[in-house]
C-alpha cells in the first residue's frame, strides 16, 4: 500500500466520527450518469461467450451461486436437503463444483451447519431483522449473535432504508459498525474461528436513484462492510444490471482510495445461465479479473443454479437433461 493510499484511508475512516463529515463526503461523491450507465449495462449485456469460455463461465457461476431459501415455510428437512445439494449440485457427475455458500435464516443455521461441517461451502444467514430492517439496534445485535454463534461463517445484513432516505447517514453508518463487530474479533476469537463476513444489503430497489446507490455502496464500505449486496430479493425490483454496474464501479473507487477489496452480490431475479453470464461480463468489464472468484462476487440466487447445471449438462452431453432431472429448491 502506498503512502498516499494509506493517508486516505486514515482520512476516510475519520468520517463516521460525525454526521456533517459523512454528508458532506457522500454528497461530493460524483454523481452517476443514469444514460451513460445503462447503455453501458446494456451494451455489456449483448456480449456472447462460447465452447471452452461458456463452459469456465458455467463452473465458475456455480462456485459464486449462494445457493438461498428464506420462506417462512423452510423446515430442517427442506435446508439440509438444500444444503446436501450445495455439496454436490450434479450428484451424477463427481466434476461439478459445490457452490459458494447456503443462505438461510438464523433458525435454520444449525440444521444447515450441520451438513456443511468439514467442507468448503460457506454458512450464511441473513440478519438485523431481515427484510425490513426495522427494529431496534439490541434486537439487530441479538439476531447476528445467534447467527454466528449456531455457524454462521457469512451474515447478510440489510440496511434501514428508512434511515439513509432520511440523510440520517451516521445512524446507519453506526449499526453496520455494530453488527461487523458482532460478526466476531477481527483477530479471529470464536473458539478459533475467525470473524463472519459481512455482506451489507442495500435493498437497491427502495433507494430510487442510482447515485443513492452510489453513496450507500460507499457508506456500507467506510462502516466496514466486506461485500454490498443489492436486494433482499423480498421487492419487485431487486438485482438489475445498471444497479450492479453502479456498485461495482464503487468497489474499485474504494479499493483504489484504500487499498481494501470488497465483494459485490447481486441478489433476486438472477434466474438463468445468459443472466449470469452478462454479470460476469460485466465484472471483467468494470473491475477486472481480480473479482472473478467467489471470494469476491456472489449470486443471490435459488433457481438459477438448476439452469446452471441444465447448460453444463448440454455442453457435456449434447442434450438437455429437462428441469425434472434436479431437484427443486
Amino acid at each position: 500500500m502506498t503512502a498516499t493510499t494509506t493517508s486516505a484511508r486514515s482520512e476516510l475512516s475519520e468520517l463516521g466520527r460525525s454526521e456533517t463529515a459523512l454528508r458532506t463526503f457522500l454528497h461530493g461523491l460524483p454523481g452517476v450518469d443514469q444514460v451513460g450507465a445503462e447503455q453501458r449495462a446494456a451494451q455489456l449485456g449483448t456480449r456472447s461467450i462460447k465452447t471452452t469460455a461458456k463452459a469456465q463461465a458455467i463452473d465458475l457461476a456455480i462456485r459464486m451461486v449462494d445457493l438461498t431459501t428464506l420462506e417462512g415455510a423452510d423446515t430442517p428437512g427442506k435446508v439440509r436437503a438444500l444444503a446436501a445439494k450445495a455439496l454436490r449440485p450434479d450428484p451424477a457427475d463427481p466434476s461439478c463444483p459445490h457452490v459458494g455458500a447456503v443462505c438461510v435464516y438464523p433458525a435454520m443455521v444449525p440444521y444447515v451447519a450441520e451438513v456443511l461441517r468439514g467442507s468448503n461451502v460457506h454458512l450464511a444467514s441473513v440478519a438485523t431483522a431481515f427484510p425490513s430492517g426495522q427494529a431496534p439496534l439490541e434486537i439487530k445485535l441479538a439476531d447476528t449473535r445467534a447467527a454466528v454463534a449456531a455457524g454462521a461463517d457469512e451474515i447478510d445484513m440489510v440496511i434501514n432504508r428508512g434511515a439513509f432516505l432520511a440523510g440520517r447517514y451516521k445512524e446507519v453508518y453506526d449499526e453496520i459498525v455494530a453488527v461487523k463487530e458482532a460478526c466476531g474479533p477481527a483477530d479471529g476469537g470464536r473458539q478459533g474461528r475467525p470473524a463472519a463476513h459481512l455482506k451489507v444489503i442495500l435493498e437497491t430497489g427502495e433507494l430510487a436513484t442510482y447515485d443513492n446507490v452510489r453513496r450507500a455502496s460507499w457508506l456500507a464500505m467506510l462502516a466496514g462492510g466486506d461485500f454490498i449486496k443489492t436486494s433482499t430479493g423480498k421487492v419487485p425490483v431487486a438485482a438489475t444490471l445498471p444497479v450492479t454496474l453502479v456498485m461495482l464501479e464503487a468497489v474499485r473507487d474504494f479499493r483504489a482510495a484504500t487499498g481494501r477489496q470488497v465483494g459485490v452480490k447481486p441478489a433476486g431475479g438472477i434466474k438463468t445461465t445468459k443472466d449470469a453470464i452478462k454479470y460476469l461480463v460485466m465484472v471483467n468489464e468494470t473491475v477486472g479479473p481480480d473479482w472473478l472468484d467467489p471470494d469476491w462476487f456472489r449470486f443471490g440466487a435459488s433457481s438459477l443454479l438448476n439452469d446452471l447445471l441444465m447448460q453444463r449438462t448440454k455442453l457435456t452431453t449434447g442434450t438437455y437433461s429437462g428441469p425434472d432431472y434436479f431437484t427443486l429448491d
